[in-house]
């Protein structure tokens, strides 16, 4: 059957063939590895510069109490736990995927 065809378009239809299976591919790549790495590594990065921002606000405050007090907040907010004798926030572990 093939035989009758001429080369021209086997060699197109090879072409056409190729090119669907290497878009399928680099679409299976893109939204199972891809995408999910790099909306993690965004949110990374926002929630990087929003504590940065936050810290740089705590510290403009005018007194220690009022610093302590809205660190405490943040903490709980955040669904941390505040240790008072440490002064530190202890954040629960993130969820993992999979």
């Amino acid at each position: 059957m093939l035989k009758l065809l001429p080369d021209w378009l086997k060699i197109g239809a090879g072409a056409a063939l190729g090119a669907l299976v290497t878009f399928a591919i680099y679409a299976t790549l893109n939204a199972l590895v891809w995408l999910p790495a790099a909306e993690k590594h965004g949110r990374d990065l926002e929630a990087a510069e929003l504590t940065a921002a936050t810290n740089k606000a705590i510290g403009e405050l005018s007194n220690a109490a009022d610093q302590a007090r809205v660190r405490r907040r943040l903490c709980s907010e955040r669904g941390g736990m505040y240790d008072f004798a440490k002064g530190i926030c202890i954040e629960p572990e993130p969820p993992t995927d999979g």
